[in-house]
């Protein structure tokens, strides 16, 4: 007998909205569309070549070009449903970039309630300037809100508290947050609005430190001198009345490899006005590549009193120079002078370098293997270089990565 064609059809639209639910993506906190998601609320874009940082470059890709199709995604804690393509990918070869798909936005309230309100006041209401300057200082801020997230740094707007130029208030957390440079400018202060033409992307602070952020990428960084300058004072005045941070001396220095920071310390070497190098500006400038070895590195700096833990951890007290010493060295050991470069700090590098040009003796440099390329580019043979685990450092403060 001939099945009815009728319940044939009903049985193969039945099976069909089966297989459609067992593909359903689930918006589940911390997942990668999660952490998509997120990262979009906070920059608008990022550029696709940067999908890497985020985990397996080969799935993440996989994924973003997966969710510019429509896709049926559930919010398990409310079971709200949506069908539609999340993302859109524009541009070609280092301009590519991902954005949110318009039909897709209201996803954003499942990040935050008032995850919606601050990406349509921040981007315009979904319109992005369609000029290479905008995208790049995009990209820019994307990824080092991207490295900052997966070092366990808070970095949504929406979740940390409005800063203020009214009185002396203790507003920052006393954990790590990332604030963009672009909410930094919105306190009122009618001279911040000059820090737009320097490169800091934002500020990290933690555990009453503050450091400037920079991102540059594949470029060597040039700083603007008294740009850089005027952007510190501003800094230090935003740390001052919201976080009781009187001084400001560091900064965080992305980039792609060790090479670029060689040519960074290398074109510092070029300046002819020592007043606008950038270890003038900034007195410890702590170099991250932009893969996991530097957000590794950036979760050291996020522990309390991180650079006496880790010299405790290193040397024995009765060898430490205690920063008392005629050059800049950590610790001398049987009459071998010792510098720490655990914390990627390219200023104190340069200080080293300069202070052992003219001395006879027995030098030292203490790094993790990703670092010792780079060192023996710019230290030449003069130093002798000793590697240690990054394992055996996250465990003895008391860190627990997630990568």
């Amino acid at each position: 007998m001939q099945e009815n064609p009728t319940k044939r059809a009903v049985m193969l639209s039945e099976n069909a909205s089966n297989r459609e639910r067992v593909k359903m993506l689930h918006f589940r906190p911390g997942s990668q569309v999660w952490q998509l998601i997120t990262l979009l609320s906070v920059t608008g874009e990022f550029p696709f070549r940067s999908i890497r940082m985020l985990g397996k470059e080969r799935v993440l890709k996989a994924l973003v070009t997966k969710l510019t199709m429509p896709q049926t995604i559930q919010n398990p804690q409310t079971e709200t449903e949506m069908t539609c393509r999340l993302l859109t990918v524009t541009g070609r070869s280092s301009s590519k970039t991902v954005r949110l798909y318009k039909a897709a936005l209201p996803i954003l309230e499942w990040v935050h309630p008032a995850a919606y309100q601050y990406y349509m006041d921040t981007f315009w209401n979904h319109r992005f300037p369609g000029d290479s300057a905008h995208r790049e200082r995009n990209h820019r801020v994307s990824e080092t809100v991207m490295l900052c997230m997966r070092a366990g740094i808070e970095t949504r707007p929406y979740l940390l508290p409005h800063l203020q130029n009214g009185g002396r208030f203790s507003v920052i957390p006393e954990g790590s947050s990332f604030y963009l440079a672009r909410d930094i400018k919105k306190i009122g202060q009618a001279e911040m609005n000059k820090t737009m033409f320097t490169r800091m992307v934002g500020a990290i602070f933690s555990h009453g430190s503050c450091y400037a952020v920079y991102n540059t990428r594949a470029a060597a960084m040039k700083w603007s001198g008294m740009g850089e300058f005027k952007a510190l004072h501003n800094l230090t005045e935003v740390g001052r009345l919201n976080a009781g941070t009187d001084q400001i001396s560091s900064a965080v220095l992305f980039g792609e490899s060790g090479e670029i920071a060689l040519k960074t310390l290398l074109e510092s070497d070029k300046s002819r006005r020592l007043e606008f190098r950038f270890d003038s500006i900034y007195h410890h400038i702590y170099f991250m590549p932009m893969d996991v070895c530097g957000m590794r590195q950036l979760s050291i700096l996020s522990v309390p009193d991180w650079k006496e833990k880790l010299l405790d951890l290193l040397f024995e007290p009765e060898v430490r120079s205690f920063d008392k010493g005629f050059f800049e060295y950590d610790a001398c050991v049987d009459g071998v002078y010792i510098l720490s470069h655990l914390d990627g700090d390219i200023a104190r590098l340069i200080r080293f370098r300069e202070g052992i040009r003219d001395q006879t003796g027995r030098f030292e440099i203490l790094c993790f293997p990703h670092q010792t390329d780079f060192l023996r580019e710019y230290l030449g043979r003069m130093v002798n270089i000793k590697t240690i685990d990054m394992e055996a450092v996250e465990a003895e403060l008391g860190l627990e990565t997630p990568f």
